[in-house]
């Protein structure tokens, strides 16, 4: 992972709309992911064959509910979190789809419902730790985490309870066992489905 920081930027009114267009402009290696976290932007490599599986089974677990007629469950959608200097590209995230629609190059992080990260080794520690903090401080209702490196084995760990600063609750389920999405989705997701086959 490739890091470049912000901090030569004097004006912090003025941070966010450097970052943006440093973002806009960085010429990353094609499949390579531009994300800025907490004011320095990252060059990631090409996601692996099992991170889009999962995000694919969970997108066709989320369109099976009835529930997501009018939200899309969108893969490598950027989402802006100004106050923490980040422009996330999570692998999944279910927003309505009018507030998708015409929304330019990057969608405001609170329009989403549902954020999915799925770590690999370069995403990990921004995952854990970092990409919790943006998405409780917009607002975003849930963030599940898909942490194929945890050092208990592989996980998904559901954050609920956004308090502006953090989540309120997590609920951390081995994988290979139910996860349950709560309303507005109502389902219960085979996380079997993730294991490597």
């Amino acid at each position: 992972m490739i890091a470049l920081t912000a901090d030569h930027f004097p004006q912090e009114g003025r941070v966010w709309e450097a970052l943006v267009r440093i973002w806009e402009d960085t010429e990353a290696p094609e499949g390579c992911m531009v994300e800025i976290v907490d004011g320095v932007v990252t060059v990631a490599p090409p996601r692996d064959v099992r991170q889009n599986v999962i995000a694919a089974e969970l997108s066709r677990a989320l369109y099976r509910q009835p529930r997501s007629r009018d939200r899309g469950a969108y893969q490598k959608l950027a989402l802006a979190v100004p106050g923490r200097k980040g422009l996330y590209v999570p692998n999944l995230v279910v927003a309505p789809d009018a507030m998708v629609r015409g929304a330019g190059r990057f969608v405001p992080a609170a329009a989403a419902e549902l954020v999915v990260e799925i770590t690999s080794l370069t995403s990990a520690a921004h995952d854990r730790r970092h990409k919790p903090a943006g998405y409780a401080a917009v607002g975003v209702p849930l963030y599940l985490l898909i942490d194929l490196w945890s050092p208990g084995g592989p996980t998904a760990t559901l954050h609920r309870e956004p308090d502006r600063t953090r989540y309120r609750s997590r609920r951390a389920t081995p994988l290979g066992a139910p996860l349950r999405l709560p309303e507005p989705f109502g389902l219960t997701v085979d996380t079997a489905l993730f294991q490597a086959g």
